[in-house]
This record gives C-alpha cells, structure tokens and sequence, in this order.
C-alpha cells in the first residue's frame, strides 16, 4: 500500500499519466469496447502509445523518484516537520476559519444594511455569542456555524440545544434574540446556508426599534 501511495503521487505531481503522456484512454477503450484485457492491452499498444513508450514513462518515475523526490526527502529535518504540523493544525486552521466568518458576517452587513460588530470575549464565553448589533440600547447576537463536509448538521442542532440556556440569558440581559446563521461553502464561495434567518433578523430589529 505505501509503494502504491509513493508511485500514484510521483506519477501524478510529475504528471507523467496525463494525456498528454499516456493518450486519451477513457476515449480510447470506449472505442475499443474490449471484452478481455489482453483485447485492450493490444489495442491500446497498437493505436494509442508503443509499449516501449509506457515503459520510457515508467523509467522516468524510476530516476523522479529516486533521484528528485529522495533528494528533497533528504533536506527535510525534523524541526520542518513539527513546524509544518503546527501550521497546518493552527495556522491555517484559524485562518480558514477567520476567512469564512468575515465573509459571512460581510454579507449579513450587506443585507441587514447595519454594523455588526465581533463580540467581546465575555460574551463569546457567557453567552456563546460570535457577533452583535446594537439597536438603540439593546443587543442582538449572531452566531456562525461552518455546515461542511465531515460537520453533521445534527451535531450542529444538538450543540445549539446545549447553548440555548445561554442565548436566552443573554436575550434577558441585552434584549435582543440570538440567531444561528449556518455557512455553507459553495464552490470558491462561502453562503448563508439559512437565508430566512435575515428575515427572522430583520424582523427583530424592527421590535426593538419600536
């Protein structure tokens, strides 16, 4: 499994299995229809590249692995290694995240046509709450929650359940609602996945400017 693992990623970051190399090979054994694989392996190497050829790529793989990947495996230490998993679990982690909540936050400004502001950290730990809008002297609160992939929007839920207490405690103490905005990531784009919340936002901003 590790040898497959070292040849599939050579292959690919040298793209020696690219079309260019290798040919059109979904195209080509669809002409083919093949019923065995000794039908395509002859096809294949009578229409689409020389056997010869295949095997100058895998001679290739030999010398970028052997030569160009183990001399960079080389010039890594150790300290590359902690300080690689370090950014990668830290660094790049916050920024990601920091990224995804500017954006969505910036299109909640965009719409409620008001300045939303990061909470204090008090507030981000009494009352689980990652951002606020004053209305006259009241506060409304905002949460964000990333929905991607490996995140269950049931986890979600139950997480919102716990939290409850501390949202209507909050709504006790600033009189404002807190509301869940759920960001989704669509493509290149982050989006508010709850698109009715900015009603639900809206219309609270009306009751406390009553």
């Amino acid at each position: 499994m590790a040898k497959e693992w070292i040849l599939n990623s050579a292959m690919n970051r040298f793209q020696l299995n690219f079309k260019r190399n290798v040919g059109p090979t979904s195209e080509s054994i669809r002409m083919c229809a093949p019923k065995t694989l000794n039908e395509w392996r002859e096809y294949y190497f009578s229409n689409v590249r020389s056997k010869e050829h295949i095997e100058d790529l895998g001679r290739r793989l030999y010398v970028k692995i052997t030569e160009v990947i183990q001399a960079e495996v080389e010039e890594i230490t150790e300290q590359d290694c902690v300080e690689y998993m370090t950014q990668i679990v830290i660094d790049r982690t916050y920024d990601g995240y920091m990224t995804e909540i500017k954006t969505i936050y910036g299109q909640l400004e965009k719409d409620l046509q008001i300045k939303i502001k990061p909470a204090p950290d008090k507030w981000d730990r009494l009352y689980n709450v990652d951002f606020f809008m004053k209305i006259q002297d009241r506060y409304i609160g905002i949460q964000i929650k990333p929905v991607n992939q490996g995140i269950q929007l049931s986890q979600i839920f139950k997480e919102k359940d716990l939290q409850l207490k501390s949202h209507e405690e909050f709504s006790k103490k600033y009189g404002g609602k807190v509301f869940y905005v759920f960001s989704s990531k669509i493509g290149d784009r982050k989006e508010i996945k709850n698109k009715e919340v900015i009603n639900e936002i809206k219309q609270e901003i009306e009751r406390l400017r009553k």
